[in-house]
């Protein structure tokens, strides 16, 4: 399970390093790559310095704040799946209840990276 988690954490970086390159078809970042190369250089320097400026599609937004989701759920994943895999808990009871809830959580979560490399078969929910 720690390795699903890494993993997923791995992905949701990836997703966050590249979020400011996504955009809608109809966002306003493709009429200024449009131009010549230094008009192209230009905006993409611009909108990587404050994206509201040239970009108002709302995807690389999105993308962050669903990577920031993920990354509290994974968060609480961690913390749950700690102290239930501690030697100081029996894993019974709600130790063992919460392995049961939150194993699926994490596999859900992988679901959507299932094209990624790294990807587990036994990772599917």
């Amino acid at each position: 399970m720690d390795d699903l988690v890494r993993w997923l954490g791995t992905q949701l970086d990836a997703d966050t390093r590249r979020a400011s390159s996504l955009h809608a078809l109809e966002c306003d970042i493709h009429a200024y790559l449009q131009g010549d190369l230094e008009s192209v250089k230009a905006a993409m320097a611009m909108f990587h310095e404050a994206p509201g400026a040239v970009c108002d599609c709302g995807v690389p937004a999105r993308v962050l704040r669903e990577t920031d989701a993920k990354r509290r759920i994974l968060a609480r994943l961690g913390i749950t799946l700690t102290e239930a895999a501690s030697p100081d808990h029996l894993v019974q009871g709600p130790a063992r209840m919460a392995l049961l809830v939150m194993e699926p959580v994490a596999k859900d979560l992988a679901a959507a990276y299932a094209d990624r490399p790294g990807y587990r078969e036994e990772w599917r929910p």
